[in-house]
């Protein structure tokens, strides 16, 4: 049974970093692209980052480029997300994420683990 557990989240103040973690466990890793999604309160889930398999270079989100960087270890099995210059915009529960091959069309993932809720705030 594949299972996608995330940690890190939790309160940051504006301007602030906060680094995400997912740990991937009941596949291997080296065959999914991996991406991470968050939803913000009211909102519609937005794709954050995905990072493909075949093609490693990673396509971010327009509103957070510069700021976040993800990165996977395979071996580990650990997916991360690193977030910096966080803005109060920023507050989501943000969900990690993976598909065979290849990043999806839209948010269409095979597999999403439960979420960690981050919140910018002063």
């Amino acid at each position: 049974q594949v299972q996608l557990v995330e940690s890190g989240g939790g309160l940051v103040q504006p301007g602030g970093s906060l680094l995400l973690s997912c740990v991937v466990s009941g596949t291997i890793l080296d065959y999914f692209a991996v991406g991470w999604v968050r939803q913000a309160p009211g909102k519609e889930r937005e794709g954050v980052s995905c990072t493909g398999v075949s093609d490693p270079s990673t396509n971010y989100e327009d509103s957070v480029k510069g700021r976040f960087t993800a990165s996977r270890d395979n071996a580990k099995k650990m997916v991360y997300l690193h977030m910096d210059r966080l803005k109060p915009e920023d507050t989501a529960v943000y969900y990690c994420a993976i598909k065979a091959y290849a990043c999806p069309d839209g948010l269409w993932y095979d597999y999403t683990g439960q979420g960690t809720q981050v919140t910018v705030s002063s």
